[in-house]
C-alpha cells in the first residue's frame, strides 16, 4: 500500500493545526485525528453548490459568497452552474490553504481559481458577512465539520443567533443561506427558524455518484422573501 506523505502544516488562527497529506494522487487535510477533507470525497460539497445555485437560477449577474476554500469542490460545482456574468467571492482564513490549492493540489482544483468570475479573499468569512447588506444572492458555508466550531471555536459565531441575523441581512431579496455539515444538528435547525428563515434540510452522499457517509445540507431562505 502506498504510504501517506506529510506535505505541509498550517495553524488555524485561534484554532488547531491543519496537516496536508498525500498518498499517490489522493490528498487529505487533517485536523488532529479528524479528516476534514479528502480529494476522493466530493459529492456532498458539490451538492451544496448545486442546490444553492438552483435556488437562485435565472438571476442576472448573481453574486455568491463561499465560506471555506477547502479542496475547491464547492467552488468548481458552483462555477459549472453559474452564468458567465456571475461573481464568486471565496473567503479562506488560512493562507496556506490557498497556497496548497495553487501548489500541490493544483490538479484537484483544475484551474478554477483562475476563472475570471472568482475572487479569493484571505479573511474570515464572518467579517465579510457582517460588513454586507443585501450583497449576496447566496451564502454557502463549509468552514468546519458543521454548525459547531471544530477547527476553531470562533466559527461558532457564524451559527449563533447574531451570526444568522447577519447572514440574513447580507442576502439580497430571495437569496439563500446554504450550510454543510457532516452530521444532523436539530438545535441549528431550530435556530435557523428562530432567525426568520424558512428551512429545508436535505442529505447528500459523501462520494460523487452515491456511497459513503450521508452529510447534511441546510437551505434557508428569509421568511418574508420566501416564495
Amino acid at each position: 500500500m502506498i504510504p501517506w506523505i506529510h506535505l505541509d502544516s498550517a495553524r488555524v488562527p485561534g484554532g488547531d493545526e491543519l496537516r496536508l497529506k498525500q498518498r499517490g494522487t489522493e490528498f487529505s487535510i487533517m485536523l488532529g485525528t479528524n479528516e476534514l477533507m479528502n480529494s476522493r470525497l466530493s459529492g456532498s460539497e458539490e451538492a451544496l453548490a448545486r442546490l444553492a445555485c438552483a435556488r437562485i437560477g435565472g438571476r442576472a449577474a448573481p453574486h455568491i459568497l463561499i465560506g471555506g476554500l477547502g479542496m475547491g469542490f464547492t467552488l468548481r460545482a458552483a462555477l459549472a452552474d453559474l452564468p458567465r456574468d456571475a461573481r464568486v467571492t471565496v473567503a479562506e482564513l488560512v493562507p496556506e490553504v490557498v497556497a496548497w490549492a495553487r501548489g500541490p493540489m493544483a490538479g484537484v482544483f483544475e484551474g478554477c481559481l483562475d476563472d475570471p468570475r472568482v475572487a479569493v479573499r484571505e479573511t474570515d468569512v464572518i467579517d465579510l458577512i457582517r460588513l454586507a447588506k443585501g450583497a449576496y444572492d447566496a451564502i454557502l458555508l463549509d468552514v468546519d465539520n458543521g454548525p459547531e466550531g471544530l477547527s476553531r471555536k470562533a466559527n461558532d459565531a457564524l451559527y449563533d443567533h447574531a451570526g444568522l441575523a447577519a447572514a440574513r441581512t447580507a442576502l439580497r431579496p430571495g437569496g439563500v443561506l446554504a450550510v454543510w455539515s457532516s452530521a444532523p444538528d436539530s438545535g441549528f435547525t431550530r435556530r435557523l427558524g428562530q432567525a426568520g428563515f424558512v428551512v429545508e434540510e436535505t442529505r447528500a452522499r459523501a462520494r460523487r455518484g452515491g456511497g459513503g457517509a450521508r452529510h447534511v445540507i441546510w437551505l434557508a431562505v428569509p421568511a418574508e422573501r420566501h416564495r
